[in-house]
């Protein structure tokens, strides 16, 4: 059972020195998401009507990427008070005046939480009446975490951080994740009590809970199996160790959930935001980033890097990079093939071994199959570009375009010089440099008519191999015409 709170408030100022960054700690990424991404979009998922997210360090660029997940979010500003309790209190002041209901606090670094959770978590402390409920988990050994201590009905009496604890208390294994549910009066009232610990010079919100106990007031603990939520990021190590978790838990959606077969979970990695299609198979060594969609029955991979890449229903990509592309269905790109931004691949088109696409609307059924540059150019329906040809956009100051009609044939080793137009069922001989527009149905041709010097190799390159060569086969030749 799930609940919607009243707020959210994202605990996301912290400096995080621990990470040896000149990044701040919220702005390192897993998923293919923002630490502080994670967890504005869990905080988002509970459909609270407001999500406020507290800053200081890098306030500009952790407010930006917090907003890339939302813009109805609102941003506070942390003071020169440190502490988690008046990290909540500058987030509450942000919240509209005499809020109610039930407020969370969570944190920024913990990327792996989920809107389900903070649901639950709020539905068990409305069903209880409780004033304050904490989120906790348990471990063998919770050595460095606050301990939760009960009573014997089970509520929380205190929470005893790890360096006061008594030898008794460090005995207990739950443990005070930094997610609390809130009565919002409760804690208005209670962060306005809450003074500054004069040998850390900072404010704690765990204060709060001592203070609901000693009003007489129900403190609750939820206790969260699934102990990789609770867990945060504080140095790089971390962020791999949660990132490697995260990336195994999104490939078992993907497989699970969407019906995509993933042949090496161990060497596929795939962004939180990325889609992907029944039936589709994606093999070892791929990179699914950003805002990727793959279709149905498609083939990825191996070895395919697909970054904001759409691929339809029935297309295959084998050892490409492709960033910003539109991939049709039934079309076939790669081996060893590049589609930089502005890529549009028609139905059953195809961009073969060692082509580099860039900015190029490619039709359907026609084909790029070898060794070729594409950039700026519109190519038809149907046609077909031959093995090394070069569409020369550039001429050191302006790019300009190509277009290459419906159901024309590109002669092999050809350059296109930009802007020229190859008009519907046009041939291309091969070796041609065209700069000038070939009407419908015509053959443009371009280039030097071809000449054989006589005995050139006997004269210029006498004595070598190419010369007896030369002259084995020219006497195998009046051998052959003697008359028998």
């Amino acid at each position: 059972m799930t609940a919607t709170p009243a707020a959210v408030i994202v605990l996301s100022a912290g400096d995080g020195t621990r990470m040896k960054s000149r990044r701040n700690k919220a702005l390192h990424a897993i998923g293919g998401r923002t630490l502080v991404g994670h967890a504005v979009s869990a905080a988002v998922g509970t459909g609270a009507a407001h999500v406020a997210v507290v800053v200081r360090a890098q306030k500009e660029a952790v407010s930006a990427a917090a907003r890339e997940i939302s813009e109805d979010i609102v941003i506070a500003e942390q003071d020169d008070v440190y502490g988690t309790g008046r990290a909540t209190e500058c987030g509450l002041e942000a919240l509209p005046t005499g809020l109610a209901g039930t407020v969370v606090v969570t944190l920024g670094d913990t990327p792996l939480l989920t809107a389900e959770t903070l649901g639950a978590l709020t539905a068990e402390h409305e069903s209880a009446g409780a004033a304050v409920t904490v989120l906790t988990g348990v471990l063998p050994d919770a050595s460095g975490y606050g301990r939760i201590i009960r009573d014997e009905t089970g509520a929380v009496q205190a929470i005893v951080e790890h360096k006061q604890a008594t030898p008794e208390e460090l005995q207990i294994g739950e443990f005070n994740s930094g997610v609390f549910a809130f009565d919002a009066t409760v804690l208005r009232e209670a962060l306005a009590e809450v003074g500054v610990h004069a040998q850390a010079g900072e404010k704690y919100l765990t204060d709060v809970v001592e203070i609901a106990v000693g009003r007489g007031l129900r403190v609750n603990g939820h206790v969260l199996e699934d102990l990789w939520q609770t867990e945060g990021v504080n140095d790089k190590a971390q962020l791999a160790r949660l990132g490697k978790e995260l990336n195994r838990r999104t490939l078992d959606a993907l497989m699970r959930q969407s019906g995509a077969i993933v042949i090496d979970p161990d060497s596929t990695w795939v962004d939180v935001g990325v889609s992907v299609g029944q039936d589709t198979v994606i093999h070892p060594g791929c990179q699914l980033h950003g805002a990727t969609t793959v279709g149905a029955d498609c083939e990825i991979g191996p070895d395919t890097t697909l970054t904001d890449t759409e691929v339809q229903d029935g297309a295959s990509v084998v050892r490409t990079v492709a960033q910003l592309a539109l991939i049709g269905p039934e079309a076939t790109v790669g081996p060893f093939s590049y589609l930089r931004p502005g890529t549009e691949l028609g139905r059953g088109g195809k961009v073969g071994g060692f082509v580099e696409t860039k900015n190029a609307r490619i039709g359907d059924g026609a084909k790029v199959p070898h060794l070729t540059y594409c950039g700026d150019a519109t190519i038809g329906e149907g046609s077909n570009i031959g093995a090394g040809t070069i569409f020369a956009n550039y001429d050191g100051v302006t790019k300009s375009h190509t277009n290459v009609g419906k159901h024309s044939f590109v002669g092999s080793n050809s350059v296109l010089v930009a802007p020229v137009d190859i008009a519907d069922g046009v041939y291309v001989a091969a070796g041609s440099a065209i700069v000038k527009d070939v009407p419908a149905g015509e053959l443009g041709v371009a280039r030097g008519q071809q000449r054989n010097i006589s005995r050139w190799v006997d004269r210029k390159r006498p004595g070598t191999a190419s010369a007896a060569a030369a002259q084995d086969a020219a006497g195998a030749r009046q051998e052959g015409s003697q008359p028998k």
